[in-house]
């Protein structure tokens, strides 16, 4: 039995790689940048050349950097973001860059598709509401727009599933990008209503894998270029943020991860599927297991905005300097990009409130590290008034590296909050997807082998009542000042 898997994660701006000792832990590690590409006002494309480019030469350092035999290398699973849009023909071949998830080029065709599906339940028939993140209407957009690559597609696809195909497997879809694309019942059989909707084929939707399933073999010109050898098992791996949680130990009933990435995730570990309008839905890579979830539009990038506003100052000072002023004192609604949950109207608009002259910087700083906990204290809210329980918090990304905004979650949470010391991600997720599949590991438990946790930040009874007050305070504030962003938003139309 081989004792070494490579997991591989298509990021918006990277790929990443992780060459993974199922006795030992990660040995090796490697990442390339993509450029997106946005050849028009809201597209969101994505070079599936520069990923495969990126896979081939990543694996091959992770091999070439650990001095590991390619013989002891028994398989490869990939992971990456949900629900990317690739057409591709009979024989697999990508007919145009991908279409990446935040891409909103079909604002009209949703329109006119949730018209045509007026008196039909979306969200208990397939999960999810009809979004731009949904994948009919880029269908639908393409076939009025690029009726030549319509007319020749055979499958669509999204980003990790074609890459097994590169390397490969036959064409597959995982069953999260199934479950994301709306063309999908929750079940996993074909949404007839919203094929219907969008005059779709049936015949273009591809097989639905689920995670684990060894789907192929590497190929002989793919095993040259990465350095491993030909046959090597090639297993489904699955959507990125799906794969992080699973890596960072959400697998039990009530645990939880907070991820403080661009944007902000929130998924619970859940035995029963949940279906509701403000949540999204995936499927846990562990069978009967579901991750019912949230994503914020903004987090990080939040923060990094407001860090260019002030001039680039370090985020390290700005923490010491936040960490001087009272709780709560200012609001700030992170609506800065609009919201997806659990509010789901990207017509909102950021807001500051009650600032006087005295407040500096860092009491501004301050409001947006709460406004986001806010955020995720609003999703707590919603996870608690639908029965799913929420007991161990892990916490993650790049943002979690901040001391103060770590004991903020916890303060506003109230919850001890568990950092996941130096989280590879979806690509450690993938990498132990991949010896399940080939039973280097023998059990889906065996991923907490591989993650280390530092030590927790629980909640100060000192500031609760300041928090629990300010939190209420920013729920008014939300309602109170959405009538005047809608009126906002219009007039930049």
């Amino acid at each position: 039995m081989t004792r070494y898997t490579v997991g591989v994660d298509i990021g918006t701006t990277g790929t990443k790689t992780v060459l993974l000792d199922t006795l030992g832990g990660i040995v090796a590690t490697a990442s390339r940048e993509t450029a997106l590409h946005s050849p028009a006002p809201g597209f969101a494309e994505a070079d599936t050349a520069q990923w495969y480019a990126n896979v081939l030469e990543s694996v091959r350092e992770v091999v070439t950097v650990s001095g590991v035999s390619p013989a002891q290398i028994g398989a490869l699973a990939t992971s990456g973001m949900v629900p990317a849009v690739l057409p591709v023909d009979d024989a697999g071949n990508p007919l145009r860059h991908a279409i990446l998830q935040n891409d909103a080029r079909a604002h009209r065709e949703v329109a006119e598709l949730a018209e045509r599906l007026r008196g039909t339940d979306l969200v208990a028939l397939t999960g999810s509401a009809l979004t731009q993140q949904s994948v009919a209407p880029t269908t639908v957009w393409l076939r009025e727009h690029e009726p030549e690559v319509y007319a020749r597609t055979a499958h669509w696809v999204g980003s990790y599933d074609w890459v097994l195909c590169a390397l490969g497997a036959p064409v597959h879809v995982e069953q999260n990008w199934a479950l994301e694309s709306g063309l999908f019942t929750i079940d996993g059989q074909t949404a007839g209503a919203v094929l219907q909707a969008a005059a779709l084929d049936s015949a273009t939707l591809a097989p639905v894998r689920a995670p684990g399933t060894v789907v192929g073999e590497l190929s002989g010109r793919a095993a040259e270029a990465t350095g491993l050898l030909a046959g090597t098992a090639l297993v489904v791996g699955g959507a990125d943020h799906v794969l992080s949680a699973f890596a960072a130990g959400v697998n039990d009933p009530g645990d939880a991860l907070v991820k403080l990435g661009g944007a902000g995730d929130i998924l619970v570990a859940s035995d029963t599927q949940i279906v509701d309008e403000r949540l999204y839905l995936d499927a846990h890579p562990v069978p009967g297991h579901w991750l019912p979830n949230g994503c914020m539009a903004t987090s990080g990038s939040l923060i990094r905005w407001f860090q260019s506003l002030i001039g680039g100052t370090p985020l390290t000072d700005l923490d010491d300097e936040a960490a001087t002023r009272s709780p709560g004192e200012i609001l700030c609604l992170p609506y800065f990009l609009g919201e997806k949950s659990p509010i789901h109207d990207p017509d909102l608009r950021g807001v500051f409130a009650g600032m006087h002259l005295g407040h500096t910087r860092a009491d501004m700083y301050r409001a947006v590290l709460e406004g986001i906990a806010f955020g995720f204290r609003h999703h707590v809210d919603v996870f608690g008034e639908i029965g799913v329980p929420f007991h161990r918090v892990m916490i993650t990304n790049g943002g979690s590296k901040s001391t103060l905004w770590k004991q903020i979650h916890a303060d506003v949470l109230g919850h001890e909050m568990n950092p996941v010391s130096g989280h590879p991600g979806a690509s450690l997720g993938a990498a132990v997807i991949a010896a399940i599949g080939t039973g280097a590991l023998d059990d889906w438990s065996d991923a907490a082998k591989f993650i280390t946790l530092d030590a927790p930040y629980t909640p100060d009874p000192a500031r609760r009542d300041a928090y629990d007050a300010a939190y209420a305070a920013w729920r008014e504030l939300s309602a109170a000042t959405t009538p005047v962003s809608h009126a906002l938003a219009r007039t930049t139309r």
